[in-house]
């Protein structure tokens, strides 16, 4: 049943929570999961109620990367096949930041390769404090190409290089101090903390939440002259919404 449904998908209040389903393979990527988790990102994208994304992994792992019948796939594909399979996992990388809605990655054990490629890709990064996260994939020879992209633009050019380059694995304080993690919870109470911080995006403007999001990240590639540009034509839309204006309204009124 679990490897029919690799990828759950349910919608509680405003929050979709998206569930990597295939703990007795530690949440390991492959086609169907990677696919399922593109489903559920356009659906809680097409969904206005939903104010936040949360993907947690079932079981003990987040998620542990590739699986054995990925790795396989990829030492038999050819060049053009190969090139299809990374354009696949690319695009879910970039879904993230295309939803409209924060995404918030639960990480519970190990998050590590591609698993941890998934959560750096993710908005907010939420880890219980036993969690563990790593880019192993120069062990075999291989690269966490796509991901650095994202990485870079998270942590120090040293730290990136340290990650991608040893091998190794951090803890959650560790992946915290480095700007990997946005925060560590006691293990004992993660899913109450997590809950609790994902409700936080309740309380604010959803549609400011949108436009803060979309602006962020397309400052990525513009200069400080096109950036501030950028702001300007946000701040004046911004202006424009009900809830901007319904936000200023209560305001006056306190006064």
């Amino acid at each position: 049943m679990r490897e029919e449904n690799p990828v759950v998908y349910a919608v509680e209040g405003a929050v979709a929570l998206v569930t990597l389903n295939r703990p007795e393979k530690r949440n390991a990527l492959n086609d169907a999961l990677v696919a399922g988790l593109k489903d559920a990102l356009r659906a809680a994208d097409a969904d206005d109620a939903v104010r936040v994304v949360v993907i947690t992994g079932a079981g003990a792992d987040f998620c542990s990367g590739a699986d054995l019948s990925a790795l396989q796939k990829i030492s038999e594909a050819s060049i053009d096949e190969n090139l299809e399979d990374a354009r696949t996992l690319a695009e879910l990388f970039a879904l993230i930041r295309r939803v409209s809605v924060p995404v918030v990655a639960a990480v519970r054990g190990r998050a590590l390769a591609g698993g941890c490629g998934l959560a750096t890709a993710c908005d907010v990064v939420l880890a219980a404090r036993t969690a563990r996260f790593g880019y192993p994939e120069v062990k075999i020879g291989f690269v966490p190409a796509m991901v650095m992209a994202i990485l870079r633009r998270n942590v120090s050019e040293k730290r990136a290089f340290e990650l991608v380059t040893r091998g190794g694995e951090v803890g959650a304080e560790e992946a915290e101090r480095v700007g990997l993690v946005n925060r560590v919870f006691e293990d004992e109470n993660f899913e109450s903390e997590v809950e609790r911080y994902v409700a936080g995006f309740e309380r604010v403007s959803r549609t400011a939440v949108v436009l803060t999001k979309r602006l962020l990240y397309q400052m990525d590639g513009l200069t400080f002259d096109a950036a501030l540009a950028a702001g300007v034509d946000v701040n004046a839309i911004a202006r424009m919404t009900e809830d901007c204006q319904r936000g200023i309204a209560r305001f006056l009124k306190k006064d």
